[in-house]
């Protein structure tokens, strides 16, 4: 096997691989001893065709492309390491040269780690994060436990109409041009006025109605709705209300507060939740910090990111993405139908983030190297134990299940965390002018 490389701008590079003509013929061995068994030639039982007399019927062509993925499995990764270069994308191969009985040349496209030309990276100036807690916010949070805690209750009074933010029961069947259709039919369905659950003004139009009238809504349904059928269509639901409840909130009280934690009085919890805003504010301001002084110093770096880098980056964002929907009970394509959006509009929205990730690990990876910073055994070991809590297993057993690769990439990124504390240690960090802490306050 010969291989050449030839460097390509914006860190891209072709390697050529030459692979003998031997080693071609084996491949395509393989691939008759895989597909002969599928394959028909008169005069012999399937899978007892000789080699010769298939390639006789059908052309040597027959098996080229199962053994070129022969060839691919067993030279590239050799190839790749022979070529010297620090590999960052899937290859793109393209098959430069194939005839039978001579040796076989293909090309793979990658792009190759781009070099970091550090800036200044010590002492960087950036705004310091507030980790102040306001007395609105301790105000806000109280209600949304005071909101957590509301029981539902029937509305007994039978000339009260729905009103906002109401919960109703109702039953219902919709029509198009006459017709039902499939999914627009419910009983005793529980709506929330307000929620936008349903679509257009649908629950606008339940708004003034009593338990037990029946009427009838129209309304049009989006041109971007998922099911094609009723996209940009009028249709009318007969509606019948069958029951309304109300949110019934507790009283902010001593009472309450005893009910909802381990404190007898009102301003003991209060005082509580503002300690427990402080610790939660105190943790993201370190970590808003840590960004923002991280974040200078990748603007005052230079390097050119290949696109196939960029490209590979928003794939396993787009997988984690679908991961999440799906562990929602929303499969991809069904959230992109709702919201009208493509897989290339999601891509599109997610290069940006993909790029300043990439910048921001290769970065750090240069503060790294720059300042000699290395994990040590002790540090590994005691992330292997934050890791064994967190999956509730034995840090020997989850020891053993990390090999040397996974091992070596541990220690990058304990070393990376280091480089980030030595930043954040060196920058001077500014407290905000007075509009910004306003502006975070109102937040």
């Amino acid at each position: 096997m010969n291989v050449k490389v030839e460097n390509r701008e914006k860190n891209m590079a072709v390697i050529t691989v030459e692979v003998e003509s031997e080693q071609f013929a084996e491949a395509c061995e393989q691939a008759y001893r895989k597909n002969r068994n599928r394959i028909s030639v008169p005069g012999f039982r399937k899978g007892k065709a000789p080699k010769k007399m298939i390639e006789k019927m059908y052309g040597p062509q027959i098996f080229w492309e199962d053994a070129i993925d022969i060839v691919l499995d067993k030279t590239y990764p050799d190839a790749a390491k022979e070529s010297g270069l620090e590999i960052v994308s899937r290859p793109e191969i393209n098959v430069e040269k194939i005839e039978e009985g001579k040796p076989v040349v293909y090309t793979a496209t990658v792009a190759v780690k781009p070099e970091v030309k550090l800036g200044s990276y010590k002492g960087v100036e950036a705004v310091k994060a507030s980790s102040e807690v306001s007395d609105d916010e301790v105000e806000a949070r109280l209600k949304r436990i005071q909101d957590q805690n509301a029981r539902l209750v029937t509305v007994e009074d039978k000339d009260r109409e729905v009103a906002k933010d109401d919960i109703i029961s109702i039953d219902f069947e919709g029509y198009i041009d006459g017709k039902t259709f499939a999914g627009g039919k419910g009983d005793n369905y529980p709506l929330t006025i307000g929620s936008h659950q349903f679509i257009d003004n649908f629950e606008d139009q339940c708004i003034g109605h009593k338990v037990g009238d029946e009427f009838e809504v129209n309304v049009t349904f989006p041109t971007g709705y998922h099911s094609k059928d009723l996209a940009g269509k009028p249709a009318m639901f007969k509606v019948k209300i069958n029951e309304i409840k109300v949110r019934e909130l507790p009283e902010l009280d001593d009472e309450f507060a005893s009910e909802v934690s381990e404190f007898e009085k009102l301003d003991e919890f209060k005082a509580d939740l503002k300690k427990q805003l402080i610790e939660e504010k105190q943790k993201r301001a370190a970590q808003e910090n840590e960004n923002r002084v991280v974040q200078k110093v990748v603007e005052s770096a230079e390097m050119d990111v290949p696109d196939p880098m960029v490209e590979n980056q928003v794939d396993h964002m787009l997988n984690d993405y679908a991961s999440r929907l799906q562990a929602q009970g929303i499969p991809l394509d069904q959230y992109l139908s709702i919201t009208g959006m493509t897989t290339e509009n999601l891509r599109a929205q997610m290069r940006p983030q993909a790029l300043n990730t990439i910048k921001t690990r290769l970065v750090l990876e240069a503060v790294v190297a720059a300042e000699k910073i290395e994990a040590t055994e002790e540090d590994f070991t005691a992330e292997l134990q934050k890791m064994a809590e967190n999956y509730k297993m034995e840090a020997d057993k989850l020891k053993e299940l990390i090999g040397e690769n996974e091992k070596k990439a541990m220690m990058l990124d304990l070393a990376c965390q280091k480089a980030i504390d030595m930043l954040v240690s060196e920058a001077v960090l500014k407290e905000p002018e007075k509009e910004e802490k306003e502006e975070a306050s109102d937040k």
